[in-house]
C-alpha cells in the first residue's frame, strides 16, 4: 500500500511539533545560561551584583516562558501545516552553505569564505555564468578589504591565503 504525495502525513510537519520542539530548544538553551551562571556566581558583592546575576535571570524567564509555550502547543490539538517539505528543502539550500560558511570562517578567514560563498550561490542557485559569479564575488572582497581594513581600519578574520599575500 503506497501513499500518494498528496497524503496529509507526507505534506511537512505539523505547526504544533514545530512549536513544540522550538520551545524544548529554548528551554534547553536558557538552562545552559542559568548553569553558566551559577557557575560565576548569581549573589551580591561588595562591588555590586555578581557577573552571573542578571544572565541567571533572564534564563529563567526563557525557561518560564518556553515552558508555557511547550505546554500550550503540547495541550492545543493543532493540526495547522507548518510547511511543505519542499518549502523547508528550499531554505535548506540557504541555511546549510550559510552553517557551512560560519564554521570556515575561522579556517579560510572571512574574504574567502566570503568570495566562495557568493560564487557558490550565483552558480548554484542564480544560475549565472562563471565569469561574472567569480567578478562579482572576488570584487566585492576587494570591496569589502579596502573599506573596513583601509578606511575604518577594522581588521576582519584572515585566513593563509591572506597570510601569504601579506595582507
Amino acid at each position: 500500500m503506497s501513499q500518494s504525495p498528496d497524503d496529509p502525513e507526507l505534506a511537512g510537519p505539523r505547526q504544533r511539533h514545530v512549536e513544540m520542539g522550538v520551545a524544548a530548544f529554548m528551554m534547553g538553551l536558557g538552562a545552559i545560561t542559568i548553569f553558566g551562571s551559577l557557575k560565576v556566581g548569581i549573589g551580591w558583592a561588595a562591588e555590586g551584583p555578581k557577573s552571573g546575576f542578571f544572565p541567571f535571570w533572564i534564563g529563567l524567564i526563557i525557561v518560564g516562558t518556553s515552558g508555557f509555550n511547550l505546554v500550550r502547543a503540547y495541550a492545543t490539538p493543532n493540526r495547522k501545516l507548518f510547511a511543505e517539505w519542499g518549502q523547508i528543502a528550499q531554505v535548506l539550500k540557504i541555511v546549510w552553505p550559510m552553517a557551512i560558511y560560519v564554521a570556515a570562517v575561522p579556517w579560510l578567514g572571512i574574504y574567502v569564505a566570503s568570495a566562495l560563498l557568493i560564487v557558490g550561490f550565483m552558480r548554484w542557485l542564480g544560475r549565472y555564468g562563471w565569469l561574472l559569479a567569480l567578478g562579482v564575488g572576488l570584487g566585492l572582497q576587494v570591496v569589502i578589504y579596502v573599506t573596513f581594513e583601509w578606511w575604518f581600519l577594522v581588521p576582519l578574520p584572515k585566513g593563509p591565503l591572506e597570510d601569504l599575500l601579506g595582507l
